[in-house]
């Protein structure tokens, strides 16, 4: 999977901003490019668990399909632990070909954003590719 570098700069920006809490949100793309994140507020307010606002997704699913794009997965922050997915997000998910982002604050200096497919069994690591 592509992502822009924008996008990348765009949700650790958020991550920082949320911080201590987890910050969430909706990743927007097309033909195996990620081109926008959409921040979402996370309607459980913690540090250790998300719940994106549906009005936020319904917004990014009308902004996606406006821009003959779809949302292609989300994004959270892990504001003290590794950018890999917690047994809560895994629980949580509910489409395999929905991409998850995590970004890592666990070092503020130097933020770790990694990707992940979601099903019952394993996650499996995403291979992103930053791109202009």
């Amino acid at each position: 999977m592509k992502i822009r570098r924008a996008v990348l700069e765009a949700i650790v920006a958020h991550a920082r901003a949320e911080a201590p809490l987890e910050c969430c949100g909706l990743l927007i793309g097309a033909d195996g490019i990620v081109e926008e994140a959409c921040p979402a507020r996370n309607l459980h307010a913690a540090a250790t668990t998300f719940l994106i606002d549906p009005a936020d997704h319904f917004a990014a699913i009308r902004k996606a399909r406006a821009a003959g794009r779809s949302v292609v997965g989300a994004y959270h922050s892990h504001p003290r632990s590794a950018a890999v997915p917690s047994a809560t997000d895994r629980r949580q998910s509910h489409d395999a070909a929905f991409l998850h982002a995590i970004v890592s604050l666990a070092d503020p200096a130097v933020p770790e954003v990694r990707a992940w497919w979601l099903d019952e069994t394993a996650p499996a690591e995403a291979s992103l590719t930053e791109i202009p």
